[in-house]
């Protein structure tokens, strides 16, 4: 197989010759925080002030959220982000865009969240999608769980990268994540959580 280029240093690379596009490729680890939190405080308002549902149905609504979100983070970096077939060269091109960049320079701390020209694009049609398919007003109590996790998500892949652990738990995902960079990036697609890749026997095996 062959060794693909891995850049261990803080430095970034160059993806768009537009100025603007290329600053829209980057973004602070912190900026997901201030643009989504408002949504999930926005959310609970609608369901208990507006939709007046019950508390404990909110309660279901929102865990049942995190859950779906750590299956929707499996196939997203699984099917989508890892999709480069050798003889498909858009889908190339978009693979190194969207997510090789990411493992040509794991250490690029301005590419390590979703930039909010990704994001936001990603988390509307998720919220309709999801308003669609649950009872009148479930959305309110469903989507502030589901953004949550994509929130724990990204921060957790920025804080993987830039920072050690000292809790077990904390160390196993590390862990999981390391594996997938720098031994085979064909397994470990949970970041989170390894639970999906557990399910779809794509875990690594470790000692």
């Amino acid at each position: 197989m062959k060794k693909k280029f891995v850049s261990n240093s803080q430095e970034s690379v160059r993806m768009f010759k537009n100025d603007l596009f290329e600053a829209l490729s980057k973004v602070h680890f912190l900026v997901p925080v201030f643009i989504f939190m408002p949504v999930i405080f926005y959310c609970i308002y609608r369901y208990f002030f507006i939709a007046e549902l019950p508390g404990l149905t909110f309660f279901g609504l929102f865990f049942v959220a995190l859950f779906v979100w750590t299956f929707v983070e499996y196939v997203m970096h699984r099917f989508v982000f890892h999709y480069a077939p050798p003889d498909k060269p858009w889908a190339q091109r978009m693979h190194f865009i969207f997510h090789g960049v990411h493992h040509d320079y794991p250490s690029d701390a301005k590419r390590l969240v979703l930039p909010p020209s990704v994001s936001i694009p990603l988390a509307t049609g998720f919220f309709f999608l999801f308003k669609g398919m649950l009872p009148v007003d479930y959305i309110w109590g469903f989507f502030p769980g589901f953004i949550l996790g994509y929130l724990i998500y990204d921060e957790t892949h920025y804080a993987i990268h830039h920072f050690n652990f000292k809790g077990n738990i904390w160390k196993k995902i590390k862990q999981h994540h390391m594996l997938h960079h720098y031994q085979d990036a064909d397994k470990g697609y949970g970041v989170s959580s390894p639970l999906w890749d557990k399910v779809f026997d794509s875990d690594f095996i470790k000692k």
